[in-house]
């Protein structure tokens, strides 16, 4: 347990250790509660470096809340484009529409006052009143609760939102009561200590007692006091429950071309991929013969059509397996046809410069503007 190696010894080496091996983020030179805020709702399930020249792009569109809260759905989805769980960007902008309205544009600092908004937890909340504001909060994602159930040899379920609140009581504790050194109290940014020690943690869990892999004992600031390397048992500590195995569905994505236009269509403004563009698409494994013969269901004249590579697009909880044909269509009204079935036919061209086309047909975007070629025609 977190008391077994009291946090006040192992603060200092941390807080050391962590000034001269911070990585250089973009909302760490600049880290004012908006900045904080994004970065930290784009870092989940995403890796930093990925991240980076998203948050770039976002901020440099959207500078503060109020822009934020004022940008049109299909901007704001293109911006985010890329990164997934598009709930996350939806909830931001809903929040920032509660900052406008009930904090007078002002982001709170409060702890208590940031998990009224739409979208921030426990821990995002405390990583901006603490980064952001200097408030002696903890923020405990699954970096810090990877190293304190290492360097303690904790070997509960770290799945248990018991454990994980119960992690938060002892940090917050620890941190209201915690005393550190004039002399490195002056290296750290804005002598910030709370904002320091939360990013410190998350930095050794990502850095060095890393999640997949032998963790760096060697250049942990905590190796002399660590219980887990004393008992060689890094390799089953943190213990972590299984998740539930992910449904696999199978699809059929289509690229419906028509001279230089190609059609896409919005998803329901509710569920997976709410309210995205995306390639028209059916649940299973079409043949190329029933490819052919849902095209002209739809009303279409396919004269020509090339199977693509199957690809694989993996979610939260279900896995898509993907296979794609090329279709190209003459003949027909594909204006009236598509207004019907939903359809949108837009210039291939900049197809994907004006619409946000979720990750998941990544594998089949990059067709949308070739021409196909001629070694199979349609019947």
């Amino acid at each position: 347990m977190l008391q077994d190696v009291k946090l006040e010894a192992l603060a200092e080496p941390l807080l050391d250790w962590f000034t001269g091996h911070a990585r250089v983020l973009p909302w760490r030179e600049e880290p004012t509660p908006y900045r904080v805020w994004i970065s930290e709702i784009m870092l989940q399930q995403t890796r930093v470096e990925a991240v980076k020249p998203y948050f770039e792009r976002f901020t440099t569109a959207l500078p503060d809340v109020a822009a934020l809260a004022a940008c049109p759905e299909d901007r704001l989805l293109k911006l985010w484009e890329g990164l997934g769980y598009y709930n996350r960007v939806r909830n931001l902008q809903k929040a920032a529409v509660q900052v406008m309205e009930d904090y007078g544009g002002v982001i709170p600092g409060e702890y208590d006052e940031l998990l009224k908004l739409k979208g921030i937890g426990h821990y995002t909340a405390g990583a901006v009143a603490s980064i952001a504001y200097g408030k002696y909060v903890p923020a405990v994602d699954g970096n810090v609760l990877r190293i304190l159930t290492r360097v303690t040899a904790d070997d509960t379920d770290i799945m248990k939102q018991s454990f994980r609140s119960e992690m938060e009581r002892a940090l917050l504790e620890t941190m209201q009561k915690l005393s550190i050194s004039d002399k490195l109290t002056g290296r750290l940014r804005d002598k910030n200590i709370p904002g320091a020690l939360n990013q410190a943690m998350m930095e050794l869990g990502a850095t060095v007692c890393v999640p997949n892999g032998a963790p760096l004992c060697g250049e942990c600031p905590w190796q002399e006091v660590c219980l887990a390397k004393k008992e060689n048992r890094t390799g089953e500590i943190p213990v972590k429950s299984r998740a539930k195995a992910r449904k696999i569905e199978a699809r059929t994505v289509l690229i419906l071309r028509d001279g230089d236009k190609v059609a896409i269509k919005k998803r329901p403004k509710k569920g997976l991929l709410a309210g995205l563009y995306e390639l028209p698409n059916v649940e299973g494994a079409l043949a190329q013969e029933e490819a052919l013969a849902l095209v002209k269901q739809m009303g279409f004249a396919p004269v020509r059509i090339e199977k693509l590579a199957p690809a694989k697009h993996i979610f939260s909880h279900v896995e898509w397996h993907m296979g794609g044909y090329a279709v190209l269509l003459e003949g027909t009204d594909t204006e009236q046809i598509s207004t019907d079935g939903g359809l949108l036919f837009v210039e291939a061209e900049d197809a994907k410069e004006r619409y946000a086309i979720p990750s998941a047909f990544a594998a089949y975007a990059g067709y949308m503007n070739i021409r196909l070629g001629n070694d199979r025609f349609a019947e």
